[in-house]
């Protein structure tokens, strides 16, 4: 069976990787994870990566901190989940690179569009870490330029609800679901998936966005195979 998505962006928060932990890696989580991941590069997909670092650092909660050194902390959180991650898809036979908007050569390759598009071109794995490498800037903003810069087919937001809701769900038993609405409504009624930056990012781009459940990792593989799970972001 041939993927829906020849190429796509997926984001994964720093959170999901922590499971009921919270915090830290949770690695038998990250191993669900990563198998739904290689069943879509086994299927002919191929999948860059963006994670974020919730589990370690949240820049926006570092109290009296510089907003700056606290969001430079936050992108080198994201490095060590994307060493996680490719530690884990490397563990299953996965071959994988890892790109880092801050260089550091010792650990990772450092962010180069062209170099990223080539290595999926041979079936490779790449994971983004350090968020767009500038601080004022969130992960889901670093993953919508990253899909809009590699030309993904689509981008992948797993998250832990099963899709975009008008309220939050886990407070407003009335909560209605959106099965498909566009980033102009996001920004307009401030729904909160994401932040504005990434959306005007995709809405300006016709960037695509599938937001379902992480809860179920195996959705990962159903969103790429183009189940209809979820909830669909575009523009017209």
């Amino acid at each position: 069976m041939e993927p829906k998505y020849k190429r796509v962006l997926l984001k994964v928060s720093g959170e999901a990787l922590a499971g009921d932990k919270k915090t830290g890696l949770n690695y038998d989580v990250i191993t669900e994870i990563c198998k739904s991941i290689k069943k879509c590069a086994d299927a002919g997909a191929q999948v860059a990566i963006v994670v974020g670092g919730g589990n370690f650092w949240r820049g926006r909660s570092s109290g009296s901190m510089d907003r700056t050194r606290a969001d430079h902390i936050g992108m080198l959180a994201t490095a060590m989940n994307a060493l996680a991650v490719a530690d884990v898809l490397e563990s299953m036979g996965c071959d994988v690179r890892v790109q880092t908007a801050i260089t550091m050569r010792q650990v990772a390759e450092p962010y180069i569009r062209n170099k990223a598009v080539t290595h999926l071109n041979k079936g490779r794995i790449v994971i983004f870490g350090c968020g767009t490498g500038n601080p004022f800037f969130s992960t889901d903003t670093a993953a919508s330029l990253r899909a809009v810069e590699i030309n993904a087919d689509i981008f992948l937001k797993a998250t832990l609800v099963d899709g975009v809701y008008d309220k939050d769900p886990h407070k407003f038993d009335d909560a209605k679901k959106y099965e498909t609405l566009t980033f102009s409504q996001v920004i307009g009624e401030d729904l909160g998936v994401m932040d504005s930056t990434a959306a005007a990012m995709c809405r300006d781009n016709k960037m695509k966005m599938l937001v379902f459940d992480l809860s179920r990792p195996d959705n990962i593989y159903d969103a790429v195979m183009g189940k209809e799970i979820g909830t669909v972001v575009y523009e017209d």
